[in-house]
């Protein structure tokens, strides 16, 4: 299944509320993405431009859109943003695939 890679940050009114009634949000991103048929590998947070990652497994992008728009829609985040990433092996292929794309620059 592919991976994919989301950074977040929470509103103010969300660390508030964290703060206020301290929750371990792991366990509600894990049952997000269960109910697609996925899988959570990984929540952490961070200092930095974003308060926190998560690393997913889903059946496809489209799942992993599901998900992402009903965390996004729910209001508790002031961003998030998610990258799906490519093993080596896909790398490569798409390399490969890259030399019979005939590109021009703008101008030639």
């Amino acid at each position: 299944m592919p991976l994919y890679l989301s950074r977040f940050s929470y509103a103010p009114e969300t660390w508030a509320r964290l703060i206020s009634h301290p929750e371990d949000r792991a366990e509600a991103a894990r049952s997000y993405i269960e109910s697609v048929g996925g899988k959570l590998h990984g929540f952490w947070y961070a200092f930095g431009t974003h308060d926190g990652y998560n690393l997913w497994e889903a059946p496809d992008n489209v799942s992993m859109a599901a998900v992402a728009l009903a965390i996004s829609g729910g209001g508790a985040l002031s961003s998030f943003e998610t990258t799906a990433l490519l093993t080596i092996d896909d790398t490569l292929a798409a390399l490969r695939a890259a030399e019979r794309v005939r590109y021009r620059a703008p101008g030639e």
